[in-house]
């Protein structure tokens, strides 16, 4: 019989993920995990195996969440359907954490080199076009959206402009004029413009 655990392994799995989000996979070292988690290199491998296995434990953990969040996001009034998609663009006014999306950032360096990247950031972005032409189908009922507009591809523009101001934000552009693009981009799919 092993030996109980003696450490917070969300807390663990939190540090890691900063790191990995920091300098990326391959920006990444053992030792670095291990500074940034307290745990000798034995007990990560012991935990959680090799860098490979931590770094797909961490984005599968995240984008568990994303998913999540999707899913929740769909909860609610069909009349404040473009409400929710428009508080998932905006960005939070004052100073941003620049580090960005994990899901972004592994699917631009790892998913050309691995499947398990490559299939998990799919599946997440699948999840997320999913749950947007879904709230989308939800205003159309509502009658804030077209009903003739084709719900799928205007999901597919929320998630794209999703992706685009998370990039503008990582590169230091102030959330006021973020925050002005995301209304657009639902002002513009909107019947009725924004009071």
């Amino acid at each position: 019989m092993g030996r109980p655990r003696k450490f917070d392994e969300d807390e663990v799995l939190a540090a890691a993920r900063r790191v990995f989000n920091e300098t990326g996979f391959h920006g990444t070292s053992v030792d670095d995990l291990s500074r940034a988690t307290g745990l000798s290199k034995g007990s990560l491998y012991g935990a959680f195996g090799d860098k490979d296995a931590l770094f797909q434990r961490v984005l599968e953990d995240y984008c568990a969440g994303a998913d999540q969040d999707a899913v929740a996001r769909l909860e609610g009034p069909e009349d404040e359907a473009l409400d929710r998609l428009r508080s998932w663009l905006r960005m939070p006014e004052g100073p941003m954490d620049r580090l960005g999306c994990l899901l972004a950032k592994a699917t631009a360096e790892l998913s050309w080199e691995n499947e398990a990247v490559a299939a998990r950031s799919l599946a997440t972005f699948e999840m997320l076009l999913d749950s947007c032409r879904r709230l989308i189908e939800q205003a159309q009922r509502a009658g804030d959206v077209d009903p003739a507009a084709d719900a799928e591809v205007l999901g597919g523009l929320i998630v794209t402009t999703h992706r685009g101001i998370e990039a503008l934000a990582k590169a230091g552009v102030d959330a006021t004029r973020l925050n002005r693009i995301a209304d657009a981009a639902i002002d513009n799919i909107a019947l009725k413009a924004r009071v």
